[in-house]
This record gives structure tokens, sequence and C-alpha cells, in this order.
């Protein structure tokens, strides 16, 4: 958890991989990122996943729901054809979406939906880690309590541990079970998730004060304060 530019999503494109580091490195499994090769990235591709902010940057419009999510089982799973279709109705069970969409392309589909596609084809490799970068903040309030449910359910489910990238205090406090601040691109505080949570760094403060209440504060004159 951080401010806008201080580190999050580009923490998170290390670690899968996307970009490299400009000194010190990056293991998974005791192996420096730069060293995997051959079946070995494969089995570090499938191990790790990420969603991404913008479902409608992070898919091929031209593609149908069923080929974006049969891509990573395809290409990082050995399954019959069979066993793909089989694989891909229990990702489109889990996520909470019905199968006439598989026909479907990414323009039909709600922001929402969309979303629920990306973690669907982040989970049907049934990763270790699932990397959530800033997935739900641009939906509604309502959407991202189902998302968040949805995230809940699927860990539970698959028994995948989630690195949940976000600004949102409110969200962290209703999935995550252990918090780390960032700030210029270092984790300046970490924090077991509790009510009430408790942060001591200036940035950890600040995030906290920005979190706007649940229903409007009425001063003494009854009027109405609304914070932006």
């Amino acid at each position: 958890m951080g401010r806008s530019g201080c580190g999050k999503s580009t923490l998170a494109r290390l670690l899968v991989g996307l970009i490299s580091p400009c000194s010190g490195e990056i293991r998974w499994g005791g192996t420096s990122l730069t060293k995997l090769k051959g079946k070995a990235m494969s089995q570090f591709r499938k191990d790790i996943q990420i969603v991404f902010q913008d479902p409608i940057t992070a898919v091929n419009p031209r593609k149908t729901i069923d080929e974006i999510i049969r891509e990573p089982i395809r290409h990082l799973l050995s399954l019959t054809k069979k066993e793909e279709q089989a694989r891909i109705a229990k990702m489109l069970n889990a996520v909470e979406l019905d199968s006439y969409l598989l026909n479907q392309r990414p323009s039909q589909l709600s922001g929402g939906q969309l979303q629920r596609v990306c973690l669907a084809r982040a989970m049907a490799v049934e990763p270790k880690l699932l990397i959530l970068d800033e997935a739900v903040s641009n939906l509604d309030l309502i959407l991202q309590a189902e998302i968040i449910q949805l995230l809940k359910n699927l860990q539970q489910q698959f028994y995948t541990a989630c690195l949940f990238i976000t600004h949102d205090l409110r969200l962290v406090e209703r999935l995550c079970q252990q918090l780390m601040i960032m700030e210029n691109g270092q984790i300046i505080e970490t924090s077991v998730v509790k009510t009430p949570l408790i942060l001591h760094s200036k940035t950890g403060k600040a995030l906290q004060n920005a979190v706007l209440p649940a229903f409007p504060v009425y001063n003494d004159n009854s009027i109405a304060e609304v914070f932006f």
C-alpha cells in the first residue's frame, strides 16, 4: 500500500519479470529470475500470475472470452482439449460468470465482468502467488465489494497467496492479513492487519487520514461535511 507513484506497480512488474531491476536481483524458489530458462521459466510463469487495474488493456480485444481464458492453460499446462474445456468451465464457475459469455468479445462485457475474466485467466493455472495491481480501483463500490468477496472465495478454494496492491486502506482491511507501506520505492512499515489498525509511519498515518467516512460527518451546526 502507498501513495500514487511510490513504486507499487513497478514492484509488481518486477516480481512477474515484466521489467528487469537496475540493481540487485529477484529470487523465486531460491533462483534469480535472470537465470530461469526453458522449463524453469515456464514453471515460474505458472507459479506467479498478475491481474492489472484496467481489464480492457489487459486482454486482446479480438479474442473471445474462451480464447482469453484458454491462453495460459494451453501454454503452461499439458492438458487434453477436453481437460482444457473442463478447466475453463471450472474457472468460469469460480468467478461466477455464465457460460454464454465464452463466445463474447471483451467489448461486449462490462468492466466488472471483464475483470472477473482476468481473474479466471490468472487462476486457471492455479498459481502459488496472485498479484493484484489495483485490480478493483476502476470499479464502483458495489463491484469492489463483490470482487473482494470473490477473491476471498478463490483464496479458500485454490489456496493461493495474494499480493494486493492498493492505495485504499478500506480494501486492505477487508482482504489482507498483513500490510506493507511503501514510500519512494522502499518498504517503510509492516503491520498485521487488525482492528483497530495502528500505523506509525508518516505515510501510513496520512493514508489512514485520507479514508472517507462511510457516512457524512455532521458538524456542530448539523451541516453535513464531505471531504475530498
